[in-house]
């Protein structure tokens, strides 16, 4: 039962109620990331001078920008990359951590780069000190933990092709 103070749709206080109570809601991180490989099979990895270890390419979304959108952003800005994104490999949520709140993490499949424009990945932003490629397995040895999970997993489903759902690196179901 709605309250006499409640506005209801077609009410003049109709959108301010919907604007009070959205305002209201919990917002969340996001950032999207790429599997991006060379030739070889390598992927892709950039050392940004802002956290230590090694990431995947991408980034932060900004308001209200679609994660798709956010990783072409970040890497036509950081890495000077047009690339036409081909599937989803997963969606990871990450608990909060002091001092951040929780996270939702894309990982999508960039493709594969041909051998010239793999000799001219470098960083275009000064976010980055460097950006290289490396096999798999030293790829995965040289992201911290949480991305090294989801950087596995993201592997796991480029192979199998089925995109997964994780809670903090881990397999949902």
């Amino acid at each position: 039962m709605t309250s006499k103070s409640t506005p209801r749709p077609g009410d003049p206080g109709w959108m301010k109620y919907l604007a009070e109570g959205n305002a209201k809601q919990a917002r969340k991180r996001v950032c999207a990331d790429a599997l991006i490989r060379d030739p070889e099979g390598r992927l892709l990895l950039v050392d940004p001078n802002y956290k230590e270890g090694w990431d995947l390419p991408g980034g932060m979304a900004e308001a209200n920008e679609p994660p798709l959108d956010a990783l072409r952003r970040e890497l036509r800005e950081e890495l000077g990359l047009d690339l036409l994104v081909q599937r989803l490999l997963c969606v990871d949520w990450v608990a909060p951590k002091e001092p951040w709140d929780d996270l939702v993490g894309f990982v999508f499949d960039a493709g594969i780069l041909t051998a010239d424009e793999a000799a001219a990945v470098r960083p275009r932003d000064d976010e980055l000190t460097s950006c290289a490629f490396f096999t798999p397995a030293e790829a995965l040895r040289r992201l911290p933990q949480p991305q090294r999970r989801r950087t596995q997993q993201a592997l796991t489903s480029l192979n199998t092709g089925q995109p997964v759902y994780l809670h903090n690196g881990t397999p949902a179901w």
